[in-house]
């Protein structure tokens, strides 16, 4: 039986090696060998790798592929996309292909603001907190001003400052509800810190505020945190085409474009067909995030409480036939930078940065957004066309041959045959033996 460990963290990253192998896999020694297969050959990227983390041991590998030809705002990308998922790459690089000759993606910045909170109990009357907050106001500007001088002159800081009464919901709980704009940073220690300083702030203004009681001067701060909800950070893409121009994969572009609003429809109505219509915007979301160094959890979580914001859960893009026009476009809020974090650090992703040309984190917004939507409109085209399953399980077959053990030879041979074959399990599994048999 396992028994707890003290001190791991301070055992060298050999010595964190020898453990796990030996108190957590079968075969230590071939455990160790696949760990150390995965290190860096260089040094010293190795040991930047070995800080992002703690306790470190090896490296966990996504492919980095590349998605062409989006046309945005009439300027042509080559998109860096980091998942393990089949297809994924292929049809955001098809819906790209597709609208190169439509006019491309238009993109617009809504906003860019950004939210942090100060949680806290007071027992008291509120109007008295809002006249304490009124007065000490112009207090919490002026002690973080240190925090935010060098965000300023970037053009950025402290937008807002609001007391919230909440104490409806828990009793004596309020909010200073703050919102900031980070620049090209996404700006989470920068808001952390801020609201830090509130909090102090706040606790010691009150301990000396002569109109309070004892018992109103004792403010609990519960917490202070940014979050990551930021529905005021937002950006638009679309597209757009005479239905005529429409490809609809062997249907009438009429009848096309009418599914693909029919499509759209249902999930912004069923939430159970919604999460999956969603999942697959944050296919391409969250590739493209990945791969440019930002943080894919918040901007998962922001993405889907944004998507419930109306009360339900609902589809994150749409789509409509005005007149002869087909168009189909998305709102997601993104809170991104392209400065800090790992985007100065890891070597893949400044190269990512470099091949999307350096944006600002406005661009990379823009950017962001359209990979998820073009994700989207390629997989609602194969729903209402081909079906899913057709290109999907074609994008698996050398997932699947790998699983089987075929070689080069046997994979260019059922690759070939599978072009006008279907593929499942059960009949990879048989071609491939049927090759090997001969």
């Amino acid at each position: 039986m396992n028994t707890p460990v003290e001190g791991f963290s301070k055992l060298s990253k050999s010595e964190k090696i020898d453990w796990i192998a030996a108190n957590y896999t079968k075969n230590p020694e071939e455990s160790k060998q696949l760990l150390e297969r995965y290190w860096n050959t260089d040094s010293a990227v190795q040991k930047l790798h070995d800080e992002f983390i703690e306790n470190t041991i090896s490296n966990y590998y996504l492919p980095f592929a590349i998605a062409p030809n989006f046309l945005i705002n009439d300027r042509l990308y080559a998109i860096p996309m980091a998942i393990e998922e089949s297809s994924v790459v292929a049809a955001a690089s098809k819906a790209a292909k597709f609208w190169l000759s439509r006019g491309g993606f238009k993109t617009e910045i809504l906003g860019t603001e950004k939210v942090g909170q100060v949680h806290f109990i007071f027992k008291g009357k509120t109007e008295k907190l809002q006249q304490f907050f009124n007065e000490i106001k112009p207090e919490l500007h002026k002690n973080t001003a240190s925090i935010t001088k060098s965000m300023e002159k970037r053009g950025g800081g402290i937008s807002n400052i609001q007391l919230r009464d909440l104490s409806d919901k828990i009793d004596g709980y309020y909010q200073l509800h703050c919102t900031f704009e980070t620049q090209d940073a996404m700006g989470a220690n920068f808001i952390n810190s801020c609201l830090e300083q509130f909090a102090k702030t706040l606790k010691e203004k009150a301990s000396h505020h002569s109109d309070f009681t004892e018992e109103e001067k004792a403010i609990e701060v519960i917490m202070g945190i940014l979050s990551n909800y930021v529905p005021n950070c937002l950006v638009r893409a679309e597209v757009s085409c005479p239905i005529s121009s429409l490809n609809g994969d062997n249907i009438p572009s009429g009848e096309f474009a009418q599914k693909m609003v029919q499509a759209v429809a249902i999930a912004k109505v069923e939430p159970y067909r919604a999460v999956t219509h969603n999942k697959g915007i944050m296919n391409g979301i969250d590739a493209v995030v990945l791969a440019t160094g930002n943080d894919f959890r918040a901007i998962e979580a922001g993405v889907h409480a944004y998507a419930a914001k109306d009360g339900s859960y609902s589809s994150l893009t749409h789509a409509s036939i005005e007149g002869d026009t087909f168009k189909f476009w998305i709102e997601v809020p993104l809170a991104l930078g392209t400065v800090g974090g790992l985007t100065s650090l890891h070597p893949l992703v400044k190269l990512a940065l470099e091949i999307l040309q350096n944006p600002t984190a406005k661009e990379l917004m823009q950017i962001v957004a359209v990979a998820g939507l073009a994700q989207n409109f390629a997989a609602v085209r194969s729903l209402v066309t081909t079906g899913i399953q057709k290109g999907h399980m074609k994008m698996h077959l050398l997932n699947m041959l790998n699983q089987m053990g075929a070689t080069e030879s046997e994979k260019l041979q059922l690759v070939d045959y599978f072009k006008d074959n279907t593929v499942t399990n059960a009949s990879v599994k048989e071609a491939l033996e049927k090759i090997q048999s001969n």
